[in-house]
């Protein structure tokens, strides 16, 4: 039997004839003369009441508002980006933005705005920011997440023509990765890459990633790594390097892993610090025997990973340790947050 409260058998019946009184008089969750409203408001103080952006306005997150018809809701059919903002200061935010261009064109989402627009868009919100907490923007790391949906029409699966985009952005403090962390490195099960052929967009429909990172967090691991027919693709929401005898590889651009803004910025900082740098084809015994691995995204930076699927990753002493190549990538990875 499914529990019911007695509240619910006790709303009286709205038939087609009394349903436009109803919800023209509903004022979510609030009674409105005698009409009996269906629309119930949850509590949402538990969220942040940071300010966010919704096409055009700012105001409290947990204030805003999209119609349940918008088809980011209905359908995931949306596209997002999370940006790093250190100190005031947006990391690599043109490659973010390119990257955003190139996923709203695969989708046929026409840009809301250009870069300058983006630009002026996290700039008034980190700067929003940092007057609620009453700080200084060059006080706060935090990233910034956008979003850009199709719109809002009535449910079909077809793309409508002539919609005006919902936009949507938010800020969230930038957490760094525990110290403990970053001395022993962590932990991460592997698992077949079940996503669709498209991880080239990075698109809000995400059930594929959520349903990945619980294999990991199920048994209290960082990350789940994936591999497609044998050969290396990602991980549930970083990039996965693998480094062999000195060289780092990563697995080639294409339609079957996003290109993390890391993989532009990895082979940078691999030509700063003299290191061999590869993209191409990683099977999994190579990454099974690899001398370290390493995840990179917005939040993780890069970060070493000493267990695989209950595996020390290396060799000798440095077996289940973080390696010399990591110690490099991450000296050089904050050095050039402090260039940006």
């Amino acid at each position: 039997m499914i529990p019911q409260s007695k509240a619910l058998y006790e709303i009286p019946l709205i038939t087609p004839k009394s349903m436009t009184r109803v919800v023209a008089g509903c004022l979510f969750g609030r009674p409105h003369g005698d009409n009996l409203c269906m629309f119930s408001q949850p509590d949402l103080s538990f969220l942040p009441d940071s300010p966010c952006y919704l096409n055009g306005e700012i105001g409290p997150l947990r204030e805003a508002r999209i119609s349940v018809l918008d088809r980011g809701f209905i359908f995931g059919d949306g596209v997002y980006e999370v940006v790093p903002v250190y100190g005031g200061r947006p990391f690599r935010l043109e490659q973010h933005l390119a990257r955003l261009s190139r996923s709203l064109d695969e989708i046929r989402i026409p840009n809301p705005h250009d870069a300058a627009g983006w630009r002026a868009l996290i700039e008034q919100l980190v700067q929003a920011n940092a007057a609620h907490q009453g700080r200084e923007a060059r006080d706060i790391h935090q990233f910034v997440y956008l979003q850009i949906s199709r719109g809002v029409a009535p449910r079909d699966h077809a793309m409508p023509a002539g919609l005006a985009p919902t936009v949507f952005a938010m800020v969230q403090p930038l957490k760094p990765v525990p110290a403990a962390q970053r001395v022993s490195g962590v932990t991460c099960v592997s698992a077949d890459d079940f996503r669709w052929e498209k991880a080239h967009i990075k698109s809000t429909s995400l059930l594929g990633a959520v349903l990945s990172r619980q294999i990991s967090a199920d048994v209290g691991a960082t990350e789940t790594v994936m591999f497609r027919q044998g050969f290396l693709s990602e991980a549930s929401s970083s990039n996965v390097w693998v480094v062999v005898q000195g060289k780092v590889l990563g697995p080639p651009k294409d339609h079957l892993v996003l290109e993390g803004i890391r993989y532009g910025l990895m082979a940078e900082l691999c030509q700063r610090q003299g290191l061999p740098f590869e993209l191409r084809r990683i099977s999994r015994a190579e990454v099974m025997a690899a001398d370290e691995l390493l995840l990179s995204s917005a939040t993780k930076e890069v970060l070493a990973i000493t267990t695989l699927d209950g595996r020390p990753v290396g060799h000798g002493p440095l077996a289940g340790k973080p390696g010399p190549i990591y110690a490099q990538l991450y000296e050089a990875y904050q050095l050039a947050k402090q260039a940006s």
